[in-house]
């Protein structure tokens, strides 16, 4: 079925990388989302006023909330496709994600006013009255978001969007909710028990957990997100796959929006090379990641001594100190300066995030065991953080 609407309605299903065909995506999807679950809106409610149960209103009510939110991701598709301007350089891609908050709190809303009207019912329960019609809408409703639940996760996985992973991850939460509400109409009907307030808040529990998740979703790209590892090391590979570039360190990747990105680099390159030959190969290899990974690469030239011997053995025994003070650090842009009395030993030092040690710790440690190793040598450190 998915398939299907996608040869149906999508044009170039395979140019994921065109903005166009992805806002197809995006559109299909939302209209999808809109039209299923206002007939589960439809049918539940039903239901639910046939049998007085709170719980499958309750159910109802959290389509009618999926219906809302596949509009606020319809609306931020179309809002995030629009180009850049004067005022918005980078696009508007970050409106999808923007959208995608909005409908995890809407989410949450829900959820909380569910909660409340379950725990209603708990001291104040009222009859509920079993009808067959209402089981077979509800195992309807099961087998509908079950669907819709993989059709969001593969449009999500295909264009990369968080709104409709986060809608996936909902629509799953959505089967399991309904499924609490068919086993607490069962139970009413063979065991005479009514937990119908109890389920209520079962659901809204499910409702919430699924707003939570999709606002962590949404929020983290928003506030800034370290970028997949495979691609740091396809962006790695990209650029030394060249043989005049010696190393590569200070990645950037900036996310404007799915599909919108900006690298920045550092590319080591020898001092003694020709500087326009040098410059052609950047630009090359600019143009190369720009199409590769769909976006804009900038890449500063660093030049580095490599023919020396005095600083090639102290480059190395600088790397081999800082890596007896923790693995995960490591050096870039090395330098030596020479003079009279003594020689300065330039050069940046990465700490992770995850470095549990303290940076001034790192530095006197590193900066008395280049002394220890030769008197004349001493340590100008910059320290850097890892963006990736």
């Amino acid at each position: 079925m998915t398939e299907l609407l996608i040869s149906a309605f999508i044009k170039n299903k395979d140019d994921l990388k065109n903005h166009k065909v992805r806002q197809a995506y995006g559109t299909m999807g939302g209209a999808v989302g809109i039209f299923c679950n206002i007939l589960l809106f439809a049918g539940k409610l039903t239901a639910g006023i046939l049998t007085g149960a709170i719980s499958i209103t309750a159910d109802a009510f959290n389509n009618l909330s999926d219906a809302a939110s596949s509009i606020i991701t319809l609306v931020g598709f179309r809002m995030a496709g629009r180009p850049a301007d004067k005022n918005h350089p980078f696009g508007h891609g970050r409106i999808e994600y923007i959208s995608g908050l909005l409908v995890s709190l809407a989410i949450l809303l829900m959820g909380f006013e569910l909660l409340k009207s379950s725990a209603d019912k708990i001291f104040r329960p009222e009859d509920i009255v079993f009808r067959p019609v209402s089981i077979g809408i509800l195992i309807v409703s099961i087998l509908v978001k079950f669907w819709m639940s993989a059709f969001n996760k593969k449009v999500g996985n295909l264009i990369d969007s968080e709104a409709m992973k986060a809608t996936a991850t909902d629509s799953l939460s959505d089967c399991i909710a309904t499924t609490a509400v068919l086993g607490g109409m069962l139970i009413f009907k063979f065991a005479g028990i009514n937990v119908d307030g109890y389920v209520g808040i079962l659901v809204a529990g499910f409702v919430m957990w699924a707003g939570f998740g999709a606002a962590k979703d949404t929020l983290s790209p928003l506030l800034g997100t370290a970028p997949d590892v495979e691609l740091v090391e396809d962006i790695q590979n990209e650029v030394l796959d060249n043989e005049l570039i010696v190393g590569v360190h200070d990645i950037i990747v900036h996310d404007y929006g799915p599909g919108r990105r900006m690298i920045s680099l550092h590319a080591e390159v020898p001092y003694n090379v020709d500087i326009l030959e040098a410059h052609d190969v950047i630009d090359n290899i600019e143009y190369h990641l720009m199409h590769k990974f769909n976006c804009d690469a900038t890449i500063h030239m660093d030049p580095v001594v490599t023919d020396d011997e005095e600083t090639n053995e102290a480059r190395m025994m600088v790397e081999k100190i800082v890596k007896e003070c923790g693995p995960e650090l490591s050096i870039h842009d090395f330098r030596m300066v020479e003079g009279k009395t003594h020689n300065n030993l330039i050069f940046d030092l990465v700490v992770p995030y995850e470095c549990d040690q303290e940076v001034g710790d790192i530095t006197t440690y590193i900066r008395k065991e280049i002394r220890r190793h030769r008197e004349n040598y001493f340590a100008v450190i910059k320290v850097d953080r890892s963006y990736i």
